[in-house]
């Protein structure tokens, strides 16, 4: 299981320091990867940072953790643009990108930012084929109900060919209506999902995707899995035993959070110094 942090964008505010030392920090502590969230514009977001901004700035700050945008919104955003995005971010961290994604669910945000809200879905769908013939293609020709290319692509292509793709697995896994269109976009057309679910839940979404993925000639094993781990305000005992869960739940990788304990930059810092040790102590190591 590899074991990466969150980045705690909306406690460190615009203090560019701590963020550049957290990130640092992380890099040099062996954790596997870095995640920032996602919001442009939508009532009470409050403070937070655009990712994909934040990330190109880090990736000349770090050398090897795993940069990862969790989860871009993605049918609120152009596709081509978005695309060109990440490829560049994709070179500037020297092919450290995973792309998380996700179609959200602030109706304010998609009308803010000009997009069909009630498409999403389905335009979801077809930027996830869009975007990989992009990153992979010099020249593609591509028309679907959402996008027209004729012939011509981007320059320079991703190091990654393709970036891999991860879809958020949220709220949207515990809606009836949305379960099953979800469950079925991750099984045909991710590289993993982010498990922000219940782990009592995960079995059972798991074997859905697995029917999905076999059904459109894919490997299910090859679909990896991301769990989440608050830290803050919770005894060592306590966290090591919910990584722990995780670990026996099969996820292929893990996200440490420092969030939500109302800490100030270096306590913040000194909580991830803390679970390194304590990872150590216990002999699981983050790669």
């Amino acid at each position: 299981m590899r074991i990466g942090i969150s980045l705690p964008v909306r406690e460190l505010r615009d203090d560019l320091g701590a963020i550049r030392e957290f990130a640092q920090q992380a890099d040099d502590l062996g954790f596997t990867h870095l995640r920032v969230p996602d919001q442009v514009i939508r009532p009470k977001s409050g403070h937070l940072h655009e990712p994909m901004t934040l990330l190109a700035w880090l990736a000349g700050m770090t050398r090897q953790i795993e940069l990862v945008p969790s989860v871009i919104v993605l049918p609120s955003r152009q596709t081509a643009l978005i695309a060109k995005q990440a490829a560049e971010l994709d070179v500037l961290c020297g092919g450290r990108l995973r792309f998380g994604v996700g179609v959200g669910g602030s109706r304010e945000e998609y009308a803010a930012m000009g997009q069909d809200y009630h498409h999403r879905g389905a335009r979801c769908d077809d930027q996830l084929e869009t975007l990989r013939r992009l990153w992979t293609e010099e020249a593609p020709v591509i028309d679907t109900a959402f996008d027209k290319i004729d012939g011509f692509g981007l320059d320079p292509l991703p190091i990654q060919r393709p970036i891999p793709i991860w879809i958020g697995g949220g709220a949207g896994l515990m809606k009836e209506a949305t379960r099953e269109p979800l469950l079925r976009r991750i099984g045909r057309r991710a590289d993993g999902w982010f498990a922000i679910v219940p782990i009592s839940e995960v079995a059972a979404l798991r074997a859905r995707i697995e029917v999905h993925a076999e059904e459109a000639g894919r490997d299910p094993s090859a679909i990896g899995f991301e769990g989440g781990c608050g830290m803050a305000g919770k005894t060592t005992e306590e966290w090591l035993g919910r990584l722990r869960d995780w670990q026996a739940a099969g996820a292929s990788h893990l996200c440490l959070r420092t969030l939500d304990g109302d800490l100030d930059a270096r306590d913040q810092i000194d909580l991830m110094q803390e679970a390194h040790r304590a990872l150590g102590l216990e002999g699981i190591p983050c790669r």
